[in-house]
């Protein structure tokens, strides 16, 4: 490689949970740089959380949801002697948290309900009780791979 490896940049915890992959996620979640809105978006989908399963911290659940949406395999498409195949391998930690994120957030925001924090709310619990839109694409990545491992010598 030519260039240096880019720093990794330093996230602050947020401020009401003290959680530094609370910040990761509304980070994600943050349209045109609004982050407060996004910050007041995750943490009323938290109370909304709350006052579901009062039995638990909120920000547990949304731990342990996230935890089942993320994927531990993904399929890479690689041309080999004119074909194409589907190769199944294994994602480092830091892309497997922003991938399980992204499908978090994408499926909240496909949802139906009317205010964003009902949304992302809805589909926390859903990935808590492993249902869901992000959880069965977690389950059809992971299938997708399943189904191609026969290839999985050819890895990069």
């Amino acid at each position: 490689m030519r260039k240096a490896k880019a720093k990794k940049k330093v996230i602050l915890p947020d401020p009401k949970y003290k959680e530094v992959i609370v910040t990761k996620f509304v980070n994600n979640l943050m349209l045109k740089g609004k982050k407060s809105l996004a910050f007041r978006i995750f943490y009323d989908a938290m109370d909304i959380v709350n006052e579901k399963f009062s039995e638990e911290s909120p920000v547990d659940i949304w731990k342990k949801a996230l935890a089942h949406v993320t994927p531990n395999v993904e399929v890479k498409s690689r041309r080999i002697g004119g074909a194409t195949f589907q190769i199944p391998t294994e994602i480092p930690a830091s892309r497997k948290q922003s991938i399980g994120m992204k499908n978090m957030i994408r499926f909240a925001r496909k949802r139906h309900e009317k205010a964003m924090a009902q949304r992302l709310a809805g589909e926390v619990m859903a990935a808590y009780k492993e249902e869901g839109a992000a959880f069965k694409r977690k389950e059809e990545t992971h299938r997708m791979a399943d189904a191609n491992k026969a290839f999985s010598h050819f890895k990069f």
